[in-house]
């Protein structure tokens, strides 16, 4: 055996270290792609018994991981080789930053004898990765090794801030190095249960008052209140208010609880008197929270986290608290005395919430478009038909995800999310599948959006990831196309696709795969994949079909707001201002 096997196999080195520790924190699944500078990591996760997900690009095994964590609560975690391993997972990174979403990417760097000296694919990895992440170091000293991934994996879930994505790297001659089991604590190996903040009773008494003197309150839950499902319909049947889920919390509340109302948005949102944010950030998919978009409205914010409490508009008051221990403080606070309510309000808009509910049935989407194309919508009625109650659903597009909105009724739920990140339907449907072979997992594509990933579906195959992936294919990015033929005199560039056979591609990649051109045999396929899958439904979809995203100008990125009513609202404001 010569040295460098030796230095391999020896279950004190570095790599060793890190496979314990991520098999004593409950990793079961590590995504990544392999690469001689994580070898050594990558043979002891192996010895571990550690599930590796090896993919066909870097970036995918970042989505993958993002997936992963979403879905389950626990930490994802992706591991690459150095340089452009490392610098494919950036988008993935940077989305999974924005979501919040606690990720640990493990990258390779060269050995420390041959830092900068020009060695193979070595790049500053930690300051291309620094903006994307939570935590980004190169852990150079194999003694302190492990200290470092544990802060790593605590800032990952949000120690000293928001969670979201931390970056570690270690050196390979460190990783071959042996670490005597005396100089490891056994606390850096160990997991640590996540904190939890009880809300400041002086902060539930301001709270409690302001929701007392609301006469139309209405509530907006994100990603913060993902736990805090059963707190949240205990406080709305106690607080008599009305709500609005997001894309980021899809399913905490019952579809058929009186307080939702997600058919009249819009009404809800300018007509409020108190907006209660719940671990929700106003981004753009709130209108930032401006008074053009809110002309009614104070706020009050509850979120763990200050990130989701001091963007753009400050709550009266604010409850730093996590979530679901604030909305049962303010249950019991409340008792039987919630306020006196604009009954009409509530009413009225439950009752139009219904009413277009009702009439949506009666009046369903079109079929075809005016092409003679399968209408996106025909998919989701498909779906309803088909999919069994408890499946996971993944939306990923840009015109997609319009109809997505509208169309997708499952309670599990993921999207491009607030970077609007495209490419990621395969990704997440494949980290679903693996997490939850017992379910269905549905992944509604765009054509465009499919294609960034689509290779992965050669991942879901090898896996046994039994996903279910249907391409929207009307061969455009049509929310672009559209926005071009409306708004820049008809100039059609860049924007248009084919319809390529991606069903023939499934099938090359020994996946199942059907094209339907006709919306009667959609649940036929789209059944016959979810008994043979991995399996690919290629839907030849029309262009004709416009969204509503793109007729509120979303793809013209308007100067003040993301839409053209509100960014009309907020022009008036200032200029009334």
């Amino acid at each position: 055996m010569t040295e460098q096997q030796d230095l391999n196999r020896d279950e004190d080195n570095v790599a060793a270290w890190i496979a314990l520790a991520l098999k004593k924190r409950g990793v079961g699944r590590v995504f990544g792609l392999q690469g001689g500078h994580i070898q050594p990591i990558w043979d002891h996760l192996a010895r571990q018994g550690i599930k590796i997900t090896d993919v066909r690009d870097e970036g995918a095994a970042v989505h993958m991981a993002h997936a992963h964590a979403e879905l389950t609560g626990d930490l994802g975690v992706a591991m690459v080789t150095a340089g452009p391993g490392v610098t494919n997972c950036v988008t993935g990174m940077a989305n999974a930053s924005l979501a919040r979403a606690p990720v640990l990417l493990i990258g390779g760097c060269t050995s420390r004898p041959q830092a900068n000296m020009g060695p193979l694919q070595d790049i500053p990895h930690v300051d291309i990765m620094r903006p994307v992440s939570r935590y980004a170091r190169t852990a150079r000293v194999a003694e302190q090794v492990m200290r470092e991934l544990d802060e790593a994996i605590a800032r990952a879930f949000g120690a000293l801030g928001e969670p979201g994505p931390s970056y570690i790297e270690i050196p390979t001659d460190v990783l071959r190095t042996r670490v005597a089991a005396g100089l490891v604590a056994e606390d850096w190996l160990n997991p640590h249960p996540q904190r939890r903040l009880p809300p400041e009773p002086e902060r539930v008494a301001e709270a409690v008052d302001a929701i007392r003197k609301a006469k139309r309150p209405l509530v907006i839950s994100g990603r913060g209140a993902r736990n805090a499902g059963e707190a949240l319909v205990r406080f709305l049947d106690t607080a008599d208010a009305l709500y609005l889920d997001t894309q980021e919390s899809r399913g905490l509340v019952p579809a058929d609880h009186p307080a939702v109302v997600g058919a009249v948005r819009a009404a809800a949102m300018t007509q409020a008197d108190l907006v209660i944010t719940l671990g929700r950030k106003l981004d753009y998919q709130l209108g930032f929270g401006s008074p053009a978009v809110f002309p009614a409205a104070r706020f009050l914010r509850i979120a763990d986290t200050d990130g989701e409490l001091v963007d753009n508009r400050r709550g009266s008051p604010e409850i730093l608290a996590s979530v679901d221990l604030a909305l049962d403080a303010l249950t019991r606070a409340l008792g039987n005395d919630a306020g006196t309510r604009d009954a009409d309000w509530l009413e009225g808009l439950r009752a139009k919430h219904w009413e277009r509910l009702a009439q949506g049935k009666l009046n369903p989407a079109p079929r075809t478009g005016g092409d003679g194309k399968v209408h996106p919508m025909a998919i989701f009625e498909a779906l309803r038909e088909v999919a069994e109650p408890d499946y996971i659903a993944i939306a990923d597009g840009g015109d997609l995800l319009s109809f997505a909105r509208i169309g997708l009724s499952a309670s599990t739920y993921l999207d491009a999310g607030a970077f609007g990140c495209l490419g990621v339907g395969v990704p997440f449907a494949v980290a679903a599948a693996l997490a939850y072979p017992d379910r269905q997992v549905i992944s509604v594509n765009g054509d465009g959006a499919y294609g960034i990933n689509a290779m992965e579906i050669d991942t879901a195959v090898r896996h046994g990831a039994k996903a279910v992936f249907i391409v929207s294919n009307n061969a455009a990015w049509n929310i672009e196309r559209y926005d071009q033929e409306a708004n820049y005199g008809g100039r059609v560039v860049g924007t248009v696709l084919r319809h390529s056979d991606y069903a023939a591609m499934a099938k090359a990649l020994g996946a199942y795969g059907e094209r339907v051109e006709n919306p009667d045999d959609l649940a036929g396929a789209i059944r016959r994949g979810l008994e043979n899958a991995p399996a690919v439904i290629d839907v030849v979809t029309s262009q004709d079909a416009i969204s509503s995203d793109a007729k509120k100008g979303l793809g013209f990125v308007p100067d003040y707001q993301a839409l053209t009513a509100w960014d009309d609202a907020e022009r008036k404001r200032r200029e009334t201002a």
